[in-house]
């Protein structure tokens, strides 16, 4: 049934018919299909899971980054990172970075960091002299970030289907999130530094850079916040998320003074429609695992995987070439609640955590959010650049070689995430 399901899934991918559609058509068709399983239970499993509490943390870190992201902190954050690293070698490019770093605080989306900073940033940095494809292919990369940076979907998600702590998956993203941007920054410096692009000579005022740390200081503090909540027991991430929100309101509403009710509704439009997209996702993923579990599929691949590669270390690199291709053509929730049940007993085997597995697994399925054929960040970035996907792929060489580095350095060596 397994294999009718997947089949059915590919084709329908193959005719252009979103992810979500997709699964839910597969499950389905492939219920009616085989009639070993009644299809009323599979309804009820693709509701019970949406029932979970910590689901509720997703439209309210969705909402909080809307009201963020859209108002004047932007390009107050811009402004301040440009005086502090502009005058390096590919400053303004890691400047970039940066800001997608620090905005992964406060959206936990990679899609709409992508759409959000690079609708900022590109035209300035083309402005600036640099080429088109690499200001997009850098922008791309960065956005990935955000989802190693708590408050993260994927990692919610995750946690959802392996029983893994949010809490302990969010402080476990910190060290990778923040080694991801210093070495996305790094190949900035290179590329500028070999290929000579400009950098910012407006001269250093300390009056001026005072006033936009002081401006910018309120969003700033948001993920220093989270992290300490979380760390400290002090609020679940449910909880979190509301209190988030709430912060979002008040920042916005009286020290931005940029809130109103078009920005307030248009920001709950969007998250409205992402945790839709988000939850049909988890109901019908929730139905193809199911019937994997149903199928005692886990066990054997388990069991076949230590019979055939034995080693450890092979074990690990096989499942890392099997997320690598998977992330290139299934969206990263789909992708994170397909494998995640077929995983999490293998890692188990080798002697790998469920918190090790799954920093390893959104590393590197976040590869696929700017490598073709999906690339979603890279799509995004690509058109704002008005460039071909193909001379931006380019230029994203250097930061692929930086994420699977990191990738095995996040895949064998347990103490790269923090507990």
């Amino acid at each position: 049934m397994t294999l009718l399901i997947i089949g059915l899934f590919i084709t329908a991918a193959l005719f252009s018919i979103p992810i979500a559609h997709s699964l839910v058509l597969a499950s389905v068709t492939g219920l009616l299909i085989i009639d070993r399983v009644p299809v009323h239970l599979a309804v009820e499993q693709m509701l019970t899971q949406t029932q979970s509490f910590p689901l509720i943390a997703i439209p309210f870190f969705m909402m909080t980054g809307a009201l963020m992201v859209s108002g004047k902190l932007g390009q107050s954050l811009v402004n301040l990172l440009t005086m502090m690293i502009g005058r390096v070698h590919g400053g303004p490019a890691q400047v970039g970075v940066l800001s997608s770093t620090i905005f992964g605080g406060v959206s936990g989306s990679a899609v709409a960091d992508a759409s959000a900073i690079g609708s900022m940033l590109i035209p300035w940095l083309k402005k600036l002299g640099y080429p088109a494809p690499f200001a997009a292919g850098t922008l791309a990369a960065a956005a990935t970030i955000d989802i190693l940076i708590p408050p993260s979907i994927p990692m919610i998600v995750y946690a959802l289907v392996s029983g893994a702590s949010i809490g302990a998956l969010f402080v476990a993203g910190i060290l990778p999130g923040l080694l991801m941007c210093g070495g996305f920054m790094l190949v900035c410096y290179i590329q500028g530094r070999r290929r000579n692009f400009p950098r910012d000579t407006t001269p250093f005022v300390w009056g001026e850079f005072m006033h936009q740390l002081l401006h910018a200081g309120p969003a700033l503090a948001m993920p220093v916040l989270i992290i300490i909540f979380l760390r400290f027991g002090i609020a679940t991430p449910t909880e979190v998320s509301v209190m988030s929100t709430l912060y979002a309101l008040v920042v916005s509403g009286l020290v931005y003074r940029d809130l109103n009710l078009t920005k307030l509704k248009a920001a709950a439009i969007e998250a409205g429609i992402s945790t839709g997209v988000v939850l049909l996702i988890i109901m019908a993923s929730s139905v193809i695992g199911w019937i994997v579990t149903y199928e005692q599929l886990p066990a054997a691949f388990t069991l076949y995987a230590k019979e055939t590669l034995q080693e450890p270390w092979l074990i690990i690199l096989a499942m890392n070439l099997i997320m690598l291709a998977t992330g290139m053509f299934i969206d990263l929730p789909a992708a994170v609640l397909l494998l995640t049940p077929m995983f999490v007993p293998l890692a188990s085997a080798v002697g790998m955590d469920t918190i090790q597995l799954g920093i390893m697994m959104i590393v590197n399925l976040s590869i696929g959010l700017y490598h073709p054929p999906i690339g979603t960040t890279l799509f995004i970035t690509s058109s704002i650049a008005k460039v071909r996907i193909g001379d931006v792929v380019v230029e994203l060489i250097p930061f692929y070689a930086v994420a699977v580095t990191l990738l095995l350095g996040f895949a064998y060596l347990p103490w790269l995430t923090l507990r």
